[in-house]
């Protein structure tokens, strides 16, 4: 600042504080504090007989890199993966008789991210057999309302048993 002598400032890299001890050091350095402009990601600032001025504010989100894809990740995908990458993954399928709704294979449970061996979820099988016959006998057959009555069963299981909240994905096949 004291080689250039800058008309105006506009500090445009790091955090608030960073934006706000820049401006610091450019008026300590003798820049008027109504030429140091402090601005949000944008901002538009007009530039007209060598004063700078904000004019206006663009609504600007972020955008997002994904392998290949740019500007594609919702804020639903980011929640998504930071439930995979701290609570890990389950998956049950199960087939069921469509008419009756009786379990005839399964429930066959997939888990990743976890440090537990699949072995641990050995008693969990009964619970949800057990759900998904209670839900027969009371004359549930519809698909969705199973699987959620496996997610629910499971959910609540490892919760209490693992103190987790993995994302749990149901299957329930009619046969």
């Amino acid at each position: 600042y004291n080689i250039l002598r800058p008309r105006n400032v506009l500090p445009i890299h790091g955090e608030y504080r960073h934006l706000m001890a820049n401006a610091k050091l450019a008026q300590d350095t003798g820049v008027p504090a109504e030429r140091t402009l402090l601005a949000e990601n944008g901002t538009v600032i007009d530039l007209r007989d060598g004063e700078a001025r904000a004019v206006g504010q663009l609504d600007l989100g972020f955008v997002y890199v994904d392998g290949s894809s740019v500007g594609e990740i919702t804020d639903a995908d980011l929640k998504d993966r930071r439930i995979l990458g701290e609570e890990g993954f389950i998956s049950v399928i199960v087939v069921v008789d469509a008419a009756t709704g009786k379990i005839i294979s399964g429930p066959e449970i997939h888990a990743r991210g976890f440090a537990e061996d699949d072995k641990v979820f050995e008693d969990v099988k009964p619970k949800i057999a057990a759900a998904l016959a209670e839900a027969a006998q009371s004359g549930v057959r519809d698909q969705h309302a199973l699987s959620q009555v496996v997610r629910r069963t499971i959910g609540r299981w490892v919760n209490q048993r693992l103190r987790r909240r993995p994302m749990i994905v149901p299957l329930v096949i009619e046969a």
